[in-house]
């Protein structure tokens, strides 16, 4: 586990760009935290860094929204906080391996019926700013989270 403090905006935003830096081949990563905790905000900066153009919409009311990397890969960006059931999931009719990146917000409501989280990044509003933990959970959320390097524990992620 990596733990860092994020203190403000800017901070959440360039670690997302640290996190496209190295992305993996396919990764799914499960964002954990409380509403207005910077979910969104660090989901945002990496589908920005990953050269997605124009507007990206919360999927608060859609559940899903996919984004055209600018490798020609899709991202799936997934907002699970309005489903009762993880069963409602099947109705999507999402399939693992088509996207190159999930990023899915309140997945323990969506438990049983997403892939497996290679990261965990959980947010904690900390004082005005943000206290992130990053869990790898495969082997290849170990490798990326090495791949981020001792700076990730600096104050200041835009180095």
């Amino acid at each position: 586990m990596t733990q860092c403090f994020l203190d403000s905006a800017e901070a959440t935003e360039a670690l997302g760009v640290r996190l496209a830096r190295g992305l993996p081949a396919r990764a799914v990563v499960y964002l954990h935290g409380d509403l207005g905790a910077g979910k969104s905000t660090l989901a945002r900066a990496l589908l920005r860094a990953l050269g997605v153009t124009g507007a990206i919409r919360s999927p608060t009311y859609t559940l899903v929204e996919p984004y055209a990397l600018a490798s020609g890969e899709l991202a799936l960006h997934l907002d699970l906080y309005r489903i009762g059931h993880p069963g409602e999931l099947e109705f999507l009719g999402l399939d693992p391996q088509e996207a190159r990146l999930w990023l899915v917000e309140w997945p323990e409501r969506g438990q049983g019926a997403l892939p497996p989280a290679d990261l965990d990044v959980e947010l904690a509003v900390e004082g005005e700013g943000r206290r992130c933990q990053l869990r790898p959970q495969t082997d290849c959320g170990q490798r990326w989270l090495e791949g981020l390097g001792a700076g990730i524990n600096s104050p200041d992620l835009r180095e």
